[in-house]
C-alpha cells in the first residue's frame, strides 16, 4: 500500500543524491570564485616612452618590480603587494623621473603616467 510516509523508491533517492551533489558543486565553485576575488594584490599600470623601463619600489617592505615599456608607449606592474610605492621612469637603468606614494590597493590598479619626450626626461619628483 502506498502511503506519503512510505520509503521513496532507489531511483527517487539517487535523483535526490545528484541534486544534492550539482548543488554542493555549485557552492564549492561559486566559494573557489570568492577567494580569487579576495587577491591581496594589485597593479601600476600607465603610459611612458616607448624602450624605458618602469620600476615601483616599496621602501616599507623592500618589494620591488620592473617592466620594459611596451611599443605602444604602455607598461603594467602587476602582483603588486599593498602598500606605498615609488614608481621611476628609467633609461639606460638609470632614473629619470619618479612619481611619489602611489597606493597599491587590493584588488585595484593606480594609473601612473611619465608623459615625457625621449631623451627629454628631466629627474623630477611629484604627487
Amino acid at each position: 500500500m502506498n502511503s506519503i510516509f512510505s520509503n521513496p523508491s532507489s531511483s527517487h533517492r539517487h535523483g535526490r543524491s545528484l541534486l544534492l551533489a550539482i548543488v554542493v558543486g555549485a557552492f564549492a565553485m561559486t566559494g573557489a570564485a570568492t577567494v580569487n576575488a579576495q587577491a591581496t594584490a594589485g597593479k601600476i599600470f600607465g603610459k611612458a616612452p616607448s624602450g624605458y623601463a618602469v620600476a615601483a619600489h616599496n621602501d616599507s617592505t623592500g618589494t620591488q618590480r620592473e617592466a620594459k615599456v611596451g611599443s605602444n608607449g604602455r607598461y603594467s606592474l602587476r602582483e603588486l603587494p599593498v602598500g606605498t610605492y615609488t614608481v621611476t621612469l628609467k633609461e639606460d637603468g638609470h632614473g629619470v623621473m619618479k612619481h611619489l606614494n602611489v597606493p597599491v590597493i587590493v584588488g585595484r590598479g593606480s594609473e601612473v603616467d611619465f608623459d615625457c619626450t625621449p631623451g627629454q626626461c628631466a629627474e623630477t619628483a611629484s604627487k
